[in-house]
């Protein structure tokens, strides 16, 4: 029985070093609103029909600006094929911080700010960054990561998703 446990501690330990968590059966995406920077909004029902990958990331973290240009590279890989990317700063990440990040580093995605903390709270009391889940054309997360992706292992994972009709 201890070393069942054992066990157990030392696997769950490995998935969270290895940073990536398989969602067992699929779940619906949150209905959450992204106040995006320009103003304008947008839902996660507006998400379905493509393959998105919802970041939550922080100017303060200093993995997610590391991950950034990896982001882009990807984002500018797919962009045409059905896939989009929400990029959600966290409530305490200064909202100025935020813009001033997204135009100097010329984010080609949605950024949003998430001012109340409410969308990190929905989608599953998000407090690491960062923190991303890849939803599939249908709105169903699909893969949640925390802590940087293996970006090769998304990018096979996200042609795949975009192949499913």
């Amino acid at each position: 029985m201890k070393k069942q446990m054992v066990l157990g501690v030392i696997v769950a330990a490995c998935l969270v070093a290895g940073g990536a968590f398989w969602v067992g059966d699929s779940k619906a995406a949150p209905a959450s609103t992204f106040v995006l920077l320009d103003g304008s909004t947008k839902t996660t029902y507006d998400l379905k029909g493509q393959v998105t990958l919802v970041n939550f990331w922080a100017t303060s973290c200093t993995t997610c600006v590391a991950e950034m240009p990896h982001m882009i590279e990807t984002y500018e890989k797919f962009k045409g094929k059905g896939y989009g990317m929400v990029a959600v700063a966290m409530a305490y990440d200064p909202p100025s911080y935020v813009v001033n990040f997204a135009q100097t580093r010329k984010l080609p995605f949605d950024v949003a700010i998430d001012n109340t903390g409410a969308i990190a709270k929905s989608w599953g009391e998000v407090t690491l960054t960062p923190t991303s889940y890849l939803v599939n054309k249908r709105g169903d997360i699909v893969k949640r990561y925390v802590g940087q992706p293996d970006f090769k292992e998304l990018h096979r994972l996200i042609e795949s998703l975009l192949q499913e009709s």
